[in-house]
């Protein structure tokens, strides 16, 4: 039969063209098959899909200043090209509320990584500031949940964040969930009350129970805590700087 297949010395030349499944043109024809393979190829990789996931929504129990939290993003389009809305933000009951919004422009840049661009807008009681934003999310070997992120504003301030978290799954349904966040600012901006270097640090380890994977109720803990100049603004102003809370909540994707 002579050397064939992967018997073949190396060489250059291109790749085959790969074999059509184009059986049924046999019996149908080309042209009458080729709305039914174009809905095949859109439906498997070709469609715009959504997703609706909010990672926390909470309540906080600390010491007689009781409040709650939200992280969420919704994202809309394709594997390669998607937009992107997160938002953030956490408040006390019976007083004010901040938090943030980003709208996103989302590129896959390999199988596990996707890069970020937009703008940023706050909102709260303090300065209302909107930013550029760039930044990365992504699935870290040994399935480590990454997200960086650079902010420059409409006052020419530049600050970062860097956030992770992993699941720990104990049974089926049961899953640990500890999670780490760090923010940074390149200088002080006193009108926000923060300082250059590492702004604050946040820590949580909470516990869900999936009833079903689009929803699970969770409890845990959380620690945070305002570092450097940024505290002393804190104290300052008699703010806190940080301590432990008691957490409830539920994570949930649509």
């Amino acid at each position: 039969m002579g050397t064939v297949g992967t018997a073949l010395p190396a060489g250059n030349a291109p790749a085959p063209a790969a074999p059509e499944a184009n059986y049924a043109d046999r019996v149908w024809g080309r042209d009458a098959m080729a709305p039914a393979r174009t809905a095949l190829r859109r439906e498997h990789g070709g469609m715009s899909y959504s997703q609706l996931m909010l990672n926390l929504a909470e309540v906080q129990f600390r010491d007689g200043r009781d409040g709650y939290r939200w992280d969420g993003e919704f994202w809309y389009g394709g594997d390669i090209n998607r937009l992107t809305i997160k938002s953030e933000g956490e408040g006390t009951f019976r007083e004010n509320t901040e938090g943030e919004v980003q709208a996103l422009y989302s590129r896959a840049v390999g199988p596990y990584f996707n890069l970020q661009a937009g703008v940023r807008q706050d909102f709260g009681p303090g300065p209302d500031r909107t930013y550029a934003t760039v930044g990365f999310e992504g699935l870290a070997p040994y399935w480590f949940d990454v997200e960086g992120a650079l902010f420059l504003s409409d006052k020419g301030d530049v600050f970062g964040r860097l956030e992770g978290y992993y699941d720990q799954r104990i049974t089926q349904r049961l899953v640990l969930q500890p999670r780490v966040e760090l923010n940074l600012s390149a200088q002080d901006v006193p009108s926000s009350g923060l300082g250059s270097g590492l702004t604050d640090a946040e820590a949580g380890l909470r516990l869900r129970y999936e009833i079903k994977r689009e929803f699970a109720p969770y409890v845990g803990v959380y620690w945070e805590r305002r570092l450097g100049d940024t505290a002393r603004y804190a104290r300052a102003a008699g703010e806190g700087t940080g301590g432990f809370s008691v957490v409830a909540g539920v994570r949930a994707w649509f």
